[in-house]
């Protein structure tokens, strides 16, 4: 089995903001469906991992994207996995345009979850094996974000529509959440360079999140997402945390 996987994906109406420009979040979909298509040649997709109780989850992103690709495009997308952690299963992505230009790279750390209890399992007691390369121009991997005090505030629901065949919020779908926070005006003037998003617990059906955030100097967004616990209103569970960098 060849350790890289490669797949095209054409830039459509569906895809792009109102500028024409690739949406963050389907960077991010176009890194997972990739991703997807390349276990389930290893073997290791999500239907081989629900027969053993399994089910694969990212828990954190990192982005540098040299440009976005616009509506007509049709982009080559290059996935492989990286050796594998104690703790997760990193997996590297290059974007390529038509002429060979590259668009947009990232690393994800992928872990298995126990489809009962929704707790990490790690790798060495998984059963699960991902053989991975090095082909040297990997991103490094991201580290945690630290929750600031922020200025703004909005709440958000998730909805059906937002889950994904584990029944919790798609994690491309916080990126949609983070674009709306920012008006057209700004969009219109600045386009994302780099961002790192880290998933910390998960979001379901129903749950009220709380975003907060800030623009700060040298157009840096930082968001931090929570729900309150509604066993103890005082205390809360972190969701996502994101920094995001404009040019």
């Amino acid at each position: 089995m060849e350790p890289i996987y490669s797949q095209e994906f054409y830039i459509s109406e569906a895809t792009v903001d109102r500028f024409g420009r690739l949406k963050p979040s389907m960077l991010l979909y176009f890194a997972q469906e990739a991703a997807g298509r390349h276990f389930d040649l290893l073997q290791v997709d999500h239907d081989a991992m629900e027969r053993n109780h399994l089910f694969w989850a990212i828990i954190r992103n990192r982005v540098q994207i040299t440009r976005l690709p616009r509506i007509g495009e049709t982009i080559t997308v290059q996935t492989w996995p990286m050796p594998t952690t104690r703790t997760a299963y990193p997996r590297s992505m290059i974007a390529y345009d038509s002429k060979g230009q590259e668009l947009f790279r990232s690393i994800s750390l992928w872990v298995l979850m126990d489809l009962n209890t929704r707790a990490m399992v790690l790798p060495g007691k998984s059963g699960i094996t991902v053989t991975g390369t090095l082909r040297g121009n990997e991103l490094a991997a991201p580290g945690s974000i630290l929750p600031k005090v922020l200025e703004n505030s909005i709440r958000r629901t998730v909805f059906y529509s937002q889950l994904d065949r584990n029944g919790h919020m798609n994690n491309t779908r916080y990126l949609d959440w983070v674009e709306d926070l920012l008006p057209s005006a700004f969009h219109a003037g600045h386009s994302p360079r780099e961002f790192t998003i880290c998933y910390l617990s998960e979001a379901t059906e129903g749950q009220q999140i709380d975003l907060t955030w800030q623009v700060f100097e040298g157009n840096c967004l930082q968001v931090d997402a929570h729900r309150t616990r509604t066993n103890d209103p005082a205390r809360y569970d972190r969701v996502f945390s994101l920094q995001m960098l404009y040019e």
